[in-house]
């Protein structure tokens, strides 16, 4: 399978899609009758005066979750052959990107850190660019309004402010209007937000919007099943191994890719701790770290050289998707 994907062959787009719907179909079978549906944080919710949760069937809701992840897994693969991030063109961050997509039930719905994920390919297209940017106060401001969108969206998506600051010192010599603007481009989101609060007669409800910031850093995690996480040992490994075919060739690589692959990890990084502010842990979060883990997951799969080895990771990581899927304990 991972062979077959190592080459940019148009064909693959159809077995990226026989892929997607084999990786969903015991979800479908064992379909809950009833998925609760938030675009939105309900602090923005007043912008939207309709009523659109009980709009979608369960089975809607799935295939258009998989209709996304479909749509954003060829732009990722798009954006990582553009800027030549894996040294040849390949279909492999498509086809890990739809893999990790579907590690548990909450990724297969819709939901708010799926929809920020579309804003988080944006984020990275435009942090790349800034490499070459001759207009780099324009993306810094552009990339601070992304940032407050995808806050509207879900609220832990914030964070994802510090990526462009990150982004900024890497691909940047130091200039304060850079970091200036993408402050800019964030407020005018909520400054727009603010006045319409003040419309509304409830602008003093507008600061507790910034309330859960406070929130302190659980010390643990309830979980009700372990063995439903088991599905993530592969993925740990195939993660370890990605970091350590990267750190081989890491200072032989030519010098965009090491600076996105730093970015890169530093979004991985927030996309996993963010979830703190959010006060009921839900997985899907977890699924604003399918970018960067997609594209390490595909260096590894393109650079390995033992076939035998991440044929057999890949094919372990599948079957146990598919075996969780049907079996809850």
């Amino acid at each position: 399978m991972i062979k077959a994907f190592r080459t940019l062959n148009p064909i693959n787009i159809l077995w990226l899609a026989v892929v997607l719907v084999v990786l969903r179909i015991a979800y479908v079978i064992h379909l809950p009758q009833h998925i609760a549906i938030v675009f939105v944080e309900p602090f923005a919710r007043l912008l939207i005066p309709v009523n659109y949760e009980d709009s979608f069937s369960s089975i809607y809701n799935v295939i258009s979750a998989g209709v996304l992840v479909f749509i954003q897994a060829l732009w990722l693969n798009h954006i990582i052959n553009q800027y030549s991030l894996l040294s040849k063109p390949t279909f492999l961050p498509a086809l890990v990107y739809i893999t990790a997509s579907s590690l548990f039930g909450p990724f297969l719905v819709l939901s708010p850190p799926l929809i920020c994920n579309f804003l988080i390919l944006w984020m990275v297209h435009m942090l790349l660019e800034l490499y070459a940017d001759e207009n780099p106060m324009g993306t810094a401001f552009n990339l601070g309004m992304v940032v407050a969108v995808g806050t509207l969206i879900y609220f832990p998506f914030i964070y994802m402010f510090l990526a462009i600051w990150a982004g900024l010192v890497i691909f940047r010599p130091f200039n304060w209007r850079e970091w200036v603007a993408a402050i800019i481009g964030f407020v005018t989101i909520f400054f727009f937000l603010a006045v319409f609060y003040f419309w509304t007669d409830r602008i003093e409800e507008f600061y507790k919007i910034w309330l859960p910031l406070g929130s302190s850093f659980p010390a643990s995690i309830q979980i009700v099943s372990y063995y439903n996480y088991l599905v993530l040992i592969p993925v740990m490994v195939i993660l370890l191994l990605s970091f350590i075919r990267l750190r081989q060739n890491f200072f032989r690589s030519y010098i965009l890719m090491r600076k996105a692959f730093q970015l890169l990890g530093f979004m991985f990084v927030i996309a996993l701790l963010s979830f703190y502010v959010k006060p009921n842990f839900d997985l899907s979060h977890f699924l604003l770290c399918l970018v960067p883990v997609s594209v390490m997951f595909a260096y590894y799969f393109l650079n390995a050289n033992k076939w035998w080895m991440y044929e057999t990771l890949y094919f372990l990581l599948v079957m146990s998707i598919v075996y969780f899927q049907f079996n809850k304990f």
